[in-house]
């Protein structure tokens, strides 16, 4: 169906800091892709993010110190370290983040 001259299409909201992650934060790495196949399974066109930018006081992405950077927090460190780019010993056991919210302070510090 057309609509104002565009062709209607459909998707899911969801900023990668929402996706599991145990890292305390999710990112980029494999539940990333996972949600990206189940988008193309169920038929979806679109994933819309909000700012992926680095947070800043409050740990807003809307209140960031660059609207040009990334926000490192979602680099996958499991992708890294299947990648090489860190050693096994580089990798210390994830603390036991909560995993019903991205707690900023825990996460910044690993």
């Amino acid at each position: 169906m057309w609509y104002h001259g565009l062709m209607r299409k459909s998707g899911i909201l969801l900023h990668p800091t929402s996706l599991p992650g145990e890292w305390g934060i999710g990112d980029f790495g494999k539940w990333a892709y996972r949600f990206a196949d189940f988008l193309v399974e169920s038929g979806q066109q679109l994933w819309q993010v909000l700012p992926l930018s680095p947070t800043g006081n409050g740990h807003s992405p809307y209140q960031t110190f660059s609207s040009m950077a990334g926000n490192p927090l979602m680099i996958s460190v499991q992708l890294l370290a299947e990648q090489g780019w860190l050693a096994p010993d580089d990798l210390q056991e994830a603390p036991g983040f909560d995993d019903s919210i991205v707690d900023f302070n825990a996460v910044i510090p690993v």
